[in-house]
């Protein structure tokens, strides 16, 4: 695991650049045996407008390496999310009558829970206070209570942490956000002044690994050793197209599930969507690529870099 003589949050010797160096003194676990050594990842979200988001993630886990997949979507859709990704188990969750999931019916994913190495909460969900909802449910569920698995939280679900910051402590050490500048700003309460510094104060305020946009934070006392503040140094304005973000939560969770550390999963995540948008827009222009096509090319560019 790389070593750095950052220490603080306050930019004064600024973050460690995370290079294709950089991540090949810090492999990604060995691929495993077969399907179950490679880690499960379940993911929550899938309102009945917007159920392609957990496609999205769904495939950029599997293009990450995870080894099994399910999709826990609203009732309506999970039929239809189960044949666009036949790769994946598709499992109904209670909805409102617009199609929003709401926090009833847990019951359902139980299983899942149990056996998840990674639970990603968030892509496609559609309704902000729905969402706090089952973030609470959630926080409440006994399979989730232990050691494992890491909770991986993107788009609505962050929202929802606001209120919950005092009773996160269940879930300190494993948990990942990946908020836009937007969300990040919702998560302190007010809006982002200087990138790397707030990135920081979210990830110490919520005992999280935190990436956003391009630089990674985690909190104090998480792993020994590490750099605390990190920072992409690759990618293009391509990348802000619908659907890139659930792209990026799935790809951390993919590596997460796999046995990584947080910090690991969210470096090597976010160097590699970062890196996917460079290929694309030297294949296709700097605009117009589309969010799937970045999983795609998550394989080789992890090849490239673990060899």
């Amino acid at each position: 695991m790389p070593v750095s003589t950052h220490s603080d949050f306050n930019g004064a010797t600024g973050p460690t650049q995370v290079t294709p160096s950089l991540l090949r003194d810090w492999p990604l676990p060995a691929p495993g045996e077969d399907k179950y050594s490679r880690g499960a990842v379940l993911i929550i979200g899938g309102a009945r407008t917007t159920p392609g988001a957990t496609v999205l993630a769904g495939i950029a886990a599997l293009r990450a390496g995870a080894g099994k997949i399910t999709l826990a979507v609203a009732e309506s859709v999970a039929v239809q999310v189960g044949v666009a990704l036949p790769e994946c188990g598709a499992v109904g969750l209670p909805e409102t009558a617009d199609g929003s999931v709401t926090g009833e019916g847990l019951d359902v994913i139980s299983r899942y829970l149990e056996r998840a190495d990674a639970v990603l909460v968030g892509p496609g969900l559609d309704d902000p206070d729905l969402a706090g909802e089952l973030l609470t449910r959630l926080l409440e569920r006994e399979e989730l209570r232990g050691e494992d698995p890491a909770i991986v939280l993107d788009a609505f679900a962050l929202g929802g942490l606001v209120k919950l910051k005092g009773m996160l402590e269940p879930w300190r050490g494993r948990l990942i956000l990946t908020p836009n500048p937007t969300e990040a700003g919702v998560l302190l309460g007010r809006d982002v002044n200087h990138l790397e510094t707030d990135v920081a104060v979210v990830a110490e305020q919520y005992g999280a690994v935190v990436s956003c946009q391009g630089v990674i934070a985690r909190p104090p006392g998480e792993g020994s050793g590490d750099p605390e503040l990190w920072k992409i140094t690759t990618g293009y304005g391509g990348l802000g197209t619908s659907g890139s973000g659930d792209v990026l939560a799935g790809a951390i969770t993919g590596l997460r599930a796999r046995g990584t550390s947080g910090a690991q999963a969210a470096c090597w995540g976010t160097h590699l969507h970062a890196a996917a948008a460079d290929r694309l827009a030297s294949k296709l222009g700097p605009l117009g690529f589309l969010a799937r096509e970045l999983a795609d090319e998550l394989p080789a560019l992890m090849l490239e870099l673990n060899t």
